[in-house]
């Protein structure tokens, strides 16, 4: 068990540098890890610390979800699942993003963050900030949604410059 998650480790840093399309090693901190091969999951708990380059994500619990890859056979993570005070920080060369809500998913291969739940995201090159209960955002497509509750509407905060007063 312990060297097939030492596999699973060495797997799942490989496999997210691909897949981000970057070069940077991938550290998890946590108090607790424990894997569970049949079921594909990788369950950090504890103060958890994910970190890529500049690239943030940090929560009580993060469940790591992987597949074995058909033609390498090594396991590939597919998603990644925030939960308990969970937040995280995202640089790309265009955004700058910060966020946190009750749950957020990752799904790599899209560029995908689905925050679920009191969610909250600041685009800070364009000091755009959202608060919605479910909030997506794709960084390949820079596609964005969110929904609200009648008690929970969607909010929006934006600084809009105007023309010179005369």
């Amino acid at each position: 068990m312990v060297k097939n998650s030492i596999k699973i480790i060495a797997g799942l840093v490989f496999c997210s540098s691909l897949l981000l399309g970057k070069s940077e090693t991938l550290i998890i901190d946590a108090l607790d890890f424990k894997a569970d091969d049949n079921r594909g999951i990788s369950t950090f708990t504890g103060n958890v610390k994910i970190r890529m380059g500049e690239d943030k994500l940090n929560a009580q619990q993060v469940d790591v979800f992987f597949e074995t890859d058909k033609n390498s056979k090594n396991k590939v993570a597919t998603k990644y699942e925030a939960t308990k005070d969970a937040d995280f920080e995202v640089v790309s060369k265009d955004k700058h993003y910060v966020g946190k809500g009750d749950k957020i998913i990752y799904i790599p291969l899209k560029e995908e963050y689905i925050i679920i739940g009191n969610g909250f995201v600041h685009e800070k090159n364009d000091d755009r900030k959202v608060y919605g209960d479910n909030i997506y955002i794709n960084q390949l497509t820079g596609e964005a949604k969110v929904k609200g509750s009648e008690n929970k509407p969607v909010k929006f905060i934006i600084n809009v410059e105007r023309g010179e007063k005369k």
